[in-house]
């Protein structure tokens, strides 16, 4: 009994807290009076933050970039992986991959790795170079084919940034006047737009990547910005290329990442197979070309030949 009636005057207390909580909740305080006038409510936090539409620089923007190449890749493209690598501080390496497995692999490695973008170099024939380029894992992605490659050892440029800075990306207007170049343009920023407050990274803007459309290929440069401040001679601000420079023809583009259906074929595209083979094809003409040219010069010489005179010394004095 003794029990029992102990239980249930701790109801009974139980109770009357529960009924002084809702009484203090009903009754406004003094801070909230003072903060939120007669109406008497306290302002919530998450209002006062969106009134504040700048950001404090924290690290939101979850960007990684998966950069590997295929076997068999040649010195100079490997010069440039290593290039795209000090651009993209926001990247993640991984071992060459084997060319005679699936491309889709990449995939595979991708999530292995946490990475929601792709950079994929692949040679055929140790002098052709491809670069896929897409998102993971549901795509799009493209493919290009890369020329005119140089390297930042290469050119030997007098520009220079500090490594793991934030680059001001400069794409042409012709970006804006059709779909897949302004599909390819938010691939390109995905790509090579370092995220802000990234750890690898640096808080300085101190460069320009550009890419100009010419001739439906992507030119790609990269300058580094001058102060007018930094120079001795007082000129006025300006750019200074660091490199690498490369040209990207764009072939194909993906619904899927690294394959799928094709959303954009370029009409204009001719591969460097097609084209060897009509280089050699050219030179194979010239040689008939040549030859046939004999021919008519000693059919020419035998037609300008005078028939022997029959008197001639030759002929009576035999």
């Amino acid at each position: 009994m003794y029990k029992r009636k102990q239980r249930h005057d701790a109801g009974e207390d139980l109770d009357d807290d529960q009924e002084e909580g809702e009484q203090l909740l009903q009754k406004p305080t003094k801070k909230a009076s003072k903060a939120g006038g007669s109406s008497g409510l306290v302002p919530s936090s998450s209002s006062s933050s969106s009134g504040s539409s700048r950001s404090e620089g924290l690290y939101t923007n979850k960007q990684r970039v998966l950069i590997l190449a295929s076997r068999g890749i040649t010195a100079r493209h490997r010069h440039l992986l290593e290039d795209l690598k000090n651009l993209i501080p926001h990247h993640k390496k991984d071992n060459k991959l084997d060319s005679k497995g699936e491309i889709k692999a990449v995939n595979e490695i991708a999530e292995l790795k946490s990475c929601n973008q792709i950079i994929y170099l692949e040679t055929r024939k140790h002098q052709d170079l491809y670069m896929y380029l897409g998102q993971a894992p549901n795509g799009p992605s493209v493919k290009f084919h890369v020329v005119n490659v140089h390297t930042m050892d290469e050119l030997k440029l007098t520009g220079n940034c500090m490594l793991g800075s934030r680059p001001i990306l400069n794409f042409d207007a012709t970006f804006e006047s059709k779909p897949h170049l302004q599909l390819l343009k938010g691939l390109l920023t995905d790509t090579f737009g370092t995220p802000r407050g990234h750890p690898k990274s640096k808080p300085f803007i101190d460069r320009v990547m550009s890419f100009f459309v010419v001739k439906g290929s992507i030119w790609v440069r990269n300058y580094q910005i001058v102060d007018k401040s930094e120079r001795e001679d007082g000129k006025s601000t300006h750019l200074v290329e660091i490199g690498p420079r490369m040209v990207l023809i764009p072939i194909r583009i993906f619904s899927g990442s690294l394959g799928g259906a094709t959303i954009y074929q370029n009409p204009s595209f001719v591969s460097p197979n097609l084209e060897r083979s009509e280089l050699k094809r050219g030179q194979g003409d010239r040689y008939k070309e040549r030859v046939q040219q004999k021919d008519k010069r000693k059919k020419l010489v035998e037609s300008l030949t005078l028939a022997p005179d029959p008197l001639s010394n030759k002929a009576v004095f035999k």
